[in-house]
Formats: C-alpha cells, structure tokens, sequence
C-alpha cells in the first residue's frame, strides 16, 4: 500500500515525486513506457520561458513565473545544465511591435524582470546574425535553455534516492475505488494508493475519467523540429529566438542548446492519434522557410536529425489541476509552458495533496542533491586519469562522435532510474546523439546493456516493448541465426 500513487514520469511526475519524496511518505511513480521522459516531456523546445507570453492570472502565468524563478536553482541542486541565455522576440513592422508592446505589458503584470521592447539597432547589438527584415523584438535576459530530459531523470531519480519506487511498463488501463484506497490495474498487474496524481500527459483526460472525470479533453499538436550538427552551430545565435506568436503558440524557433546544437522548430498541426510521431515532408518546409526569415545562413546540409513531438493541449485554453475525485489530483493540458512551471507545479502538488487530507511530515535526512549525470566529462585530463585508475571503463572511448566512454554509460545504466534501453542510454550520455547517429555506437551499447541487465543481447530493445534492435547473431557462437 502506497500513500501516493504518481501516474506519469514526465516532468510533472518526475517535479511531482521529488517535492512529496521531502515528506515521510510511501512514493510510486507507474509509467506505461520503459523509461521516464517518452511523452509530451521528451520532445519540447527545452526553454525555460521567461513568463510573457501567458495571459495575466491564468494559471500558465502562475506557474510559469513561479517555476522560471526556481528552475536555476533545482537545476543546481539536481546536476542538471542549465544556460540563462536570454530570449528574443522577433518583430517585422508596426503590427508585430504592437504586439510585442502587448507581451511585454503582459509580462510586467505577470511579474517578469528585465524585459525591453528593442529597436532594430538593439537587436541587431545584442544578435547580429538575424536578417535585415527584422525592425523590433522583445528582449527577455530571464530566458533560459534545459535539459528536459535531464531534469526529468534527475528529479525522478533524485526522488528515488529519497525513497520512491519506480515502476516502468504499467499501464493504467482501470481504477477502482472502495474504502479510502484506489486500486489501479494495469494487465494483471495492480498497485494500491491512498492518495493519487495524475500526470499522464496526452492521456491524463483518459486517466481522469476512470474516476468519473469527464469535464475536460486532451488532443495532440504535433511540433517537428531539426537539430543541426554542433559543427556548424556555434556562431550562429546563443539565443532562443521566436516570432510574435499564434493562437496556436510560439511558432517556429531557432534556439541553442544546453548541448551545443542549436534546434528549429516546432510545428503546430492539430492532431488527433496521441500516438503519431511522424515527420513530414510538410514540417521540414516550414520549418526551413520560417526559420531563414529569423537568421542569416542557416546550415540546413548540417542538419543531423529531425523528430516530431506532441503537446498536451487541453480543452480550456489553461493549465487544468484539480482533484478529479476525493484524494486525486489532475494536471491536465500542460502544454508550453509546462517544462518551465514543472517545479512549481511539483510544490503546488504537495499543497494540494494536503489539502486533500494527506498528512505532511518533513522528512529530517531528505537530500535535493544529486551527482550530475556528466560529471565525468567535466574532469579535467589529470582528475580522468585518476577515475581511470580506479575504474578502467571509463578510459574505454564508446560513441567518438559526443565523446561517451563506457563507464559513463555503466553508470546511467547503474544510477536511479537506471537506462534500460539503447534510447535511455542516448538521453542520459549523448551516446548516439551526434554525426553518425549511432552508426558506429550502437552495437557496443547493445553489449553493454546486455552485460549490465544479464539478458541476453537479443533481448535489449531500443525504446521498450517491441522496438527489437537484433533478432539473432551472424557471427560467433553457437547461437548464430
């Protein structure tokens, strides 16, 4: 028996586990994929907005000033890289400042520091790089780029470390209630909690009306993006820069990353599969029109990949948190902003938890401090040699292109919550993630995964469930196919 059942490891879950795991409780987080971070959290901008956009007391603006303020500081205490770029908002004419007047009156309600309407020249001083067409931008220096992942591993394993469970492939598909306790049942699978939350992104109107929920809905708006090779992205803009935006968003962007690529995108069609990640010929077009009208030569050849992602858009135009039933507590629709509001929607979640009742004890050895996942890499040659030493993995180069030795990629494997696939180990070390794509890579992370997980290597999929990577061996053994 659980006090808290979290459905979900994306960011919310993830922001939702670390803030009650304070508390002396009984934690679980059921998620129905293989890893943390495969929905709506996996593929976003990775921008921690600075809170102009968001209409004044709409919970976007709560939630989004609130969680940009925290985010540095989580960021630090979780390991995970955090960059204060600063944003730019970029305008084409006297109705673009118009509305770029409207966002920064907006902001200044909303409780943002720092913002300016700029002229041409200003922009220009701050980014000489965008086209000559551009006339005005809002300047926002509170922006900041993340690491979604990142902050969803982390705080979920930070989570973990404070005594939380993690429980991967369950997926919720009924919930029963009798007595105080919801049953959630997922093949012939079941876990029992007093209290609930639902974080379920895509699906979490799905989840709320198990309880008798049906005063919302969630769609998909698929966004595509580019990611160009770090080669050919270091002069081109530290920034993240937007266009004056769309009922439908922020629209294309050209943005850095904590990475080192820089990223465009996304695209925003209306969808209505929760399950359609496809990239499309369309998508690519757009993106390559509306980003060359932001910034002067793009390198669209060193493009290296390109991915499709879905945000949860809820029926009401706002986020939608409230208790579904007594005891169980709905966040719906987090759409952008949502990676930005993450930990003050973690902080919200406690607050309203016991509000439903749920006794809060301060735990007395709670730690918020988690090892960075890439700290081995901020060695310098003479501490790497000393780690060496001890551990010879880590002198064992893996994936040339991103630099990733094997005892960085035994330790995501080894360290909460553990990768368990070859994308978890991509998201966790960048192994994977540079020029070749994995080419040259990923047969040695299948070795390892199959060494570290004692299964055997036909076994280590690539995301999960049926995403089977080799079907037998061709060579070597008796077990040759």
């Amino acid at each position: 028996m659980f006090d808290v059942c979290i459905i979900g490891a994306g960011v919310v879950g993830a922001m939702c586990a670390r803030a009650l795991s304070a508390y002396k409780l009984n934690i679980c987080v059921v998620e129905r994929a293989n890893d943390v971070c495969t929905g709506a959290s996996r593929a976003n901008s990775a921008i921690v907005h600075a809170g102009f956009d968001a209409k004044p007391g709409t919970l976007k603006a709560r939630f989004n000033v609130a969680g940009s303020k925290m985010m540095e500081q989580v960021c630090r205490e979780l390991g995970v890289k955090y960059v204060r770029n600063g944003s730019l908002v970029l305008g084409y004419g006297d109705e673009d400042k118009a509305t770029l007047e409207e966002l920064y009156e907006r902001g200044v309600k909303n409780g943002v520091e720092g913002l300016a309407v700029l002229d041409r020249e200003g922009v220009l001083a701050l980014e000489p790089n965008v086209t000559e067409e551009v006339t005005c931008a809002l300047w926002a220096p509170t922006g900041a780029i993340v690491s979604p992942f990142g902050l969803c591993d982390a705080g979920l394993g930070n989570a973990m470390d404070n005594g939380a469970q993690f429980i991967r492939n369950f997926e919720v598909e009924r919930i029963e209630s009798a007595d105080g306790v919801y049953t959630l049942y997922a093949g012939d699978q079941k876990v029992e909690a007093r209290f609930v939350v639902n974080a379920a992104g895509l699906y979490s109107d799905k989840i709320a009306a198990m309880v008798g929920d049906e005063s919302f809905d969630v769609h998909p708006r698929r966004g595509e993006y580019m990611v160009l090779d770090k080669a050919y992205t270091p002069s081109l803009t530290s920034y993240t820069l937007f266009s004056t935006p769309t009922p439908k968003g922020k629209g294309i962007l050209v943005t850095a990353t904590t990475g080192g690529n820089v990223m465009l995108g996304p695209t925003a069609v209306d969808m209505t599969d929760k399950e359609d990640l496809d990239t499309t010929a369309e998508g690519t077009a757009s993106i390559r029109e509306q980003s060359a009208r932001y910034i002067k030569g793009i390198p669209f050849g060193g493009v290296i990949t390109s991915f499709t992602g879905l945000r949860a858009v809820g029926s009401t135009g706002d986020f939608i948190i409230h208790a579904s039933a007594p005891g169980f507590i709905t966040f719906g629709g987090i759409e952008s902003p949502g990676l930005t509001s993450a930990p003050a929607l973690g902080e919200y979640c406690v607050e309203l938890l016991g509000n439903e009742g749920l006794v809060l004890e301060k735990k007395e050895n709670w730690n918020p401090i988690r090892k960075p996942s890439g700290w081995y890499r901020k060695l310098d040659d003479d501490q790497k040699n000393e780690v060496i030493a001890k551990e010879p993995a880590y002198g064992n180069m893996v994936c040339r292109c991103e630099e990733v030795t094997e005892g960085e990629i035994v330790y995501a494997i080894r360290t909460n919550p553990g990768a368990r696939d070859v994308d978890g180990v991509k998201r966790r070390t960048r192994s994977g993630m540079g020029r070749c794509q994995g080419g040259f890579c990923s047969s040695i992370v299948v070795e390892i995964l199959s060494r570290e997980l004692g299964i055997p290597y036909e076994q280590v999929t690539k995301s999960g469930g049926g995403s089977i990577i080799n079907y037998g061996r061709t060579k070597g053994g008796k077990d040759n196919a």
